[in-house]
C-alpha cells in the first residue's frame, strides 16, 4: 500500500481524479487539499468531502479536506470555475443531506506538511493545481523533501504551445503555471523528483462525444455516473477548443506508469513578464521526468475499470 496526498484545484477533471484515487486498491489516501483556483475553494472542498463520503473505501480514505488560503496571482476566468458549484449540488452527492467527512482545521500547505511529516513511508504527491502550497510548505518546513517520495504535477508545456489567452501574457504557458508562477520557480529549485504531465502529453486525451455516450451506457454505475453527469458540465464553444482529460492523466500516471511514455528533460521556467510561467527545454535547468505520451485507449479502459470498483454505498 502507497501512501498518497492529492492537491487539486476544484474543476470536474480534478473531483473525477479524487474519484478515482479513492479506488486504487494499494493507495492509501492521507490527505486532500483544494485550491480556489480553477473551481471556487468552498463549492470545490465541500464536493470532495462527499465524494469521500460516498466512494471512499474503509480504512483508506482520507480523514478529512484541507481548504487552502492561497491566493492567485493570475486567476482562472470565472466562467470555467463555476462548474464547481454544479458538481457540489448533483443529487447523487446529496442523498445523505450533507458532508460528512470534515474540513481539515489547517489550511492546505500546513495540512500538507502534517500529513506528509506524519507518514510512515514517503508520499507520493498528486497535485493538478497551481504549485503554491506546496511552495508555501516548503518555506514552512524544507525537511518535507525527504519525505515526498516524487511530486507529479499537471502543469507545464514543453513543445506545445501554451492555452492562456489573457491580457499581458503570449500564449507560451498553461494555466496551472500562469496562476503563480513564482511558486513553480520555488519547487523547481526544490530537491524534489518532478513527473512533470504537460500539454504535450495531455493534449492527447481529449474528451469527445463518444466518450460521452460511453459512461452514459455505464450509469449502473454510480462512480461512472458520476463521472458522465461531471463532464457534462464543460463544453468547449470557441472556436477549435477542445476539453482535454488533463487531471485524470496525471492522476493515473502516478500509479500506472505503464499507460505513458517518457523522457529525463533539463527544464526552467519563466516567472516574470510577458511570458510568465512558461516553462522551457535548457540545458542548464533542472532535470525532471516529462510524460511525452500516452496510450490513450488503455488510459479511457482503466478509468471505467477503477470507476466499476466504487462502492455502491458507503455503510
Amino acid at each position: 500500500m502507497r501512501n498518497f496526498y492529492f492537491n487539486h484545484d476544484g474543476n470536474v477533471d480534478d473531483l473525477v481524479s479524487l474519484l478515482l484515487l479513492l479506488q486504487m486498491p494499494d493507495v492509501n489516501l492521507l490527505g486532500v487539499g483544494v485550491t480556489d483556483a480553477d473551481g471556487y475553494v468552498d463549492p470545490a472542498s465541500s464536493a470532495s468531502r462527499k465524494i469521500i463520503d460516498l466512494f471512499g473505501h474503509e480504512g483508506r480514505r482520507p480523514v478529512d479536506v484541507a481548504k487552502s488560503n492561497s491566493r492567485a496571482k493570475h486567476q482562472f476566468p470565472d466562467a470555467w470555475r463555476l462548474s464547481a458549484f454544479s458538481f457540489d449540488d448533483f443529487p447523487i452527492l446529496n442523498e445523505q443531506q450533507g458532508p460528512v467527512t470534515p474540513l481539515a482545521k489547517k489550511p492546505g500547505h500546513l495540512d500538507l506538511i502534517e500529513k506528509v511529516q506524519g507518514s510512515d513511508q514517503p508520499v507520493t504527491l498528486v497535485m493538478t493545481g497551481p504549485l503554491t502550497d506546496l511552495a508555501r510548505a516548503l518555506a514552512v518546513d524544507p525537511t518535507i523533501q525527504k519525505k515526498i517520495d516524487k511530486l507529479y504535477w499537471m502543469g507545464g508545456a514543453l513543445d506545445s504551445k501554451g492555452n492562456v489567452a489573457a491580457p499581458g501574457a503570449d500564449d507560451t504557458m498553461e494555466w496551472n503555471a500562469y496562476w503563480d508562477a513564482e511558486a513553480v520557480g520555488q519547487v523547481w529549485d526544490s530537491d524534489l523528483e518532478i513527473v512533470m504531465v504537460g500539454l504535450d502529453s495531455t493534449d492527447q486525451v481529449p474528451l469527445t462525444s463518444e466518450l460521452r455516450l460511453r459512461w452514459a451506457s455505464q450509469r449502473q454505475y454510480p462512480a461512472l455516473d458520476l463521472i458522465g453527469l461531471g463532464y457534462s458540465l464543460v463544453h468547449s464553444f470557441e472556436a477549435n477548443s477542445i476539453y482535454y482529460l488533463w487531471d485524470v492523466l496525471t492522476t493515473l500516471a502516478s500509479n500506472y506508469p505503464d499507460l505513458v511514455e517518457s523522457e529525463q528533460v533539463k527544464t526552467a521556467v519563466i516567472t516574470t513578464g510577458e511570458s510568465e510561467g512558461r516553462t522551457y527545454r535548457s540545458e542548464v535547468g533542472r532535470e525532471v521526468t516529462f510524460v511525452t505520451s500516452v496510450d490513450a485507449s488503455a488510459f479511457y479502459d482503466k478509468i471505467d475499470e477503477l470507476a466499476k470498483l466504487a462502492p455502491e454505498k458507503n455503510k
